[in-house]
């Protein structure tokens, strides 16, 4: 995995969102999505759509609701293919992280007021391996470009995938996703996961 195996830091673009949209201060699905740009050389980017979920075996891989956006650990959920291990791909916020309101205001203000970290961390089994960490600093974001988006599916890694699991629905899925935002179609064979911007 060069991009993990080499110290280096690569540019990040976050979104972070209300799952199912219920009213603060009801507690919801929180998602954050991440593109690390040029983790697989220029123009290949991998973006991870991340939900909260649990640090246990089977809590992992449910998604988890939540008042407060700093609680607890982001999952993907679903296994990945990292190397030669399968997994689940996590952010935990560092110790000692303030709470943030779980509004999409209050995490931008936090962010300027300073840096929000996480470990991504990577679990098998029982346990979890550090593979960065990742930094998300004032809102720079950029209005996005013909309907692009975050898609896994599109924008991976060979050594750092998801799981063939559910590959041909998800796809649909993100092919209507694209659809409806009136996105280009993908390229066939392009390898490859809005708001703070951060470095890991």
């Amino acid at each position: 995995m060069p991009w993990l195996d080499v110290p280096a830091s690569y540019a990040v673009t976050a979104r972070w969102s209300r799952g199912a949209g219920l009213p603060h201060p009801l507690p919801d699905g929180l998602g954050l999505a991440l593109r690390v740009e040029e983790a697989g050389g220029p123009g290949h980017p991998l973006d991870l759509l991340l939900t909260t979920g649990g640090r246990g075996r089977w809590t992992r891989h449910l998604p988890l609701p939540r008042a407060s956006a700093t609680a607890g650990p982001y999952s993907t959920l679903l296994p990945y293919v990292v190397g030669r291990r399968r997994g689940v791909v996590a952010a935990f916020p560092v110790p000692g992280t303030a709470r943030i309101p779980a509004r999409a205001a209050s995490v931008r203000a936090a962010a300027v007021r300073r840096p929000v970290a996480f470990q991504l961390c990577f679990g098998t089994g029982g346990s979890w391996r550090a593979l960065a960490r990742l930094t998300l600093h004032e809102d720079t974001s950029r209005p996005l470009l013909n309907g692009e988006g975050f898609d896994p599916y599109l924008h991976f890694l060979p050594d750092f995938r998801p799981v063939d699991r559910l590959r041909s629905l998800r796809l649909a899925a993100y092919a209507g996703s694209r659809a409806g935002r009136h996105a280009e179609p993908p390229s066939r064979g392009k390898p490859g996961a809005e708001g703070p911007a951060g470095h890991p």
